[in-house]
């Protein structure tokens, strides 16, 4: 039988080099994962003007260090890509 895959959990975890399967990561393993898994190239230091202006993925801090979970990234990346479209033409929902 083959299990539906959460949205919190768009990849198998195993597929995943083992720095990227803790439940928390830092910037640049948040960067490295959002492009693995959803083919987003988002700059370590885009993230890190994200989390100054507002408008990035929900973080953590321990002591000085962010931390984003997998859950914030994978929702913020689901948020960024939008619906699926057909055509050029189609309107936004």
């Amino acid at each position: 039988m083959i299990e539906e895959t959460k949205a919190s959990e768009p990849t198998n975890e195993l597929c995943l080099p083992p720095a990227l399967r803790k439940p928390r990561l830092r910037r640049w393993e948040a960067s490295e994962y959002l492009t693995i898994v959803y083919g987003m190239t988002v700059a370590t230091a885009t993230l890190a003007k994200l989390a100054s202006i507002g408008g990035g993925p929900l973080f953590q801090h321990a002591n000085r260090t962010p931390l984003y979970p997998k859950v914030e990234l994978d929702a913020w990346a689901l948020e960024r890509l939008g619906v699926l479209k057909r055509s050029t033409s189609d309107k936004a929902a």
